[in-house]
């Protein structure tokens, strides 16, 4: 089973935050790590499956021998593959599972303990339980095989309800396949009454990574604010020792918000 440390955390920006970096300190993903080491002195990262130039053995070879230089490691990767796991297309949901099968061999080549796929929405189906927990349990199969942990993240309100995300984890039973939970991701859609929930559900099937935010805007340009006292309460209530990956995507400059992050959860963690 992949190991992991207890509660250390880790940077990983994503979406289009590299887009808010000015264009002067913009670089290539396999410096990311020393970048972030020198910034923040953090010295694990969660790239973004996206912005990966390549994934060809050669240029992972690349990759993982600047983060090593950097004294650094990667401990998840955040994928985004763009098939669904739940649709009724049988064609769809094989496509998901080559998808994830190939970020696992990524995240192997890299030394990654961990990735973190996407259910994504389907254009034939509403949400699956029985389809998605076939699909993920072949996922976690390979993923065995791998030495690499599979997380489910509370993203899309729709096709990764955390509450859906339960039913599929709790209904594949395998220990490859876990939970990761965001702290904003479920406040941007709805209630905080509907966030508690959530955050509890999720951190009890949670094991190797999450998401530390502490606010999360809409595309309605809405802002919400995470409660990062009672988050991090129900992390520890639950007893979990996985990473803690401090993710920034929002408007402005990057640098700022994200040092002050990994302080507060520096003085949550302690």
């Amino acid at each position: 089973m992949a190991a992991y440390p207890f509660r250390e955390f880790i940077v990983g920006w994503k979406g289009d935050t590299a887009n808010k970096i000015p264009q002067a300190q913009k670089m290539e993903l396999k410096d990311f790590a020393a970048h972030v080491a020198a910034k923040f002195n953090v010295h694990k990262i969660e790239p973004w499956s996206p912005i990966f130039p390549s994934t060809d053995p050669k240029y992972l070879e690349q990759f993982r021998a600047a983060v090593e230089k950097a004294h650094s490691a990667i401990v998840d990767i955040a994928v985004d593959a763009g098939h669904s796991q739940y649709a009724a297309d049988a064609a769809e949901r094989e496509k998901s599972l080559i998808g994830s099968k190939h970020w696992i061999d990524v995240g192997a080549a890299l030394g990654s303990p961990s990735i973190r796929t996407h259910i994504d929405d389907a254009k034939d189906s509403k949400p699956d339980v029985g389809r998605a927990a076939d699909t993920l349990a072949r996922v976690a199969e390979y993923a065995a095989k791998m030495n690499v942990v599979v997380h489910l993240e509370n993203d899309n309100p729709v096709s990764e309800d955390p509450f859906f995300i339960v039913q599929v984890i709790e209904k594949v039973n395998s220990p490859w396949l876990r939970a990761l939970p965001d702290f904003g991701n479920s406040l941007a859609a709805h209630d905080e009454e509907f966030q508690n929930r959530a955050m509890e559900a999720m951190f009890a099937h949670a094991y190797g990574i999450c998401h530390v935010k502490d606010g999360e805007v809409d595309d309605q340009g809405k802002a919400s604010h995470v409660d990062l006292a009672k988050t991090f309460a129900i992390l520890k209530k639950h007893g979990y020792k996985g990473y803690c990956s401090i993710e920034y995507d929002a408007p402005g400059d990057p640098y700022k918000p994200t040092a002050e992050l990994v302080e507060q959860t520096v003085k949550f963690l302690s």
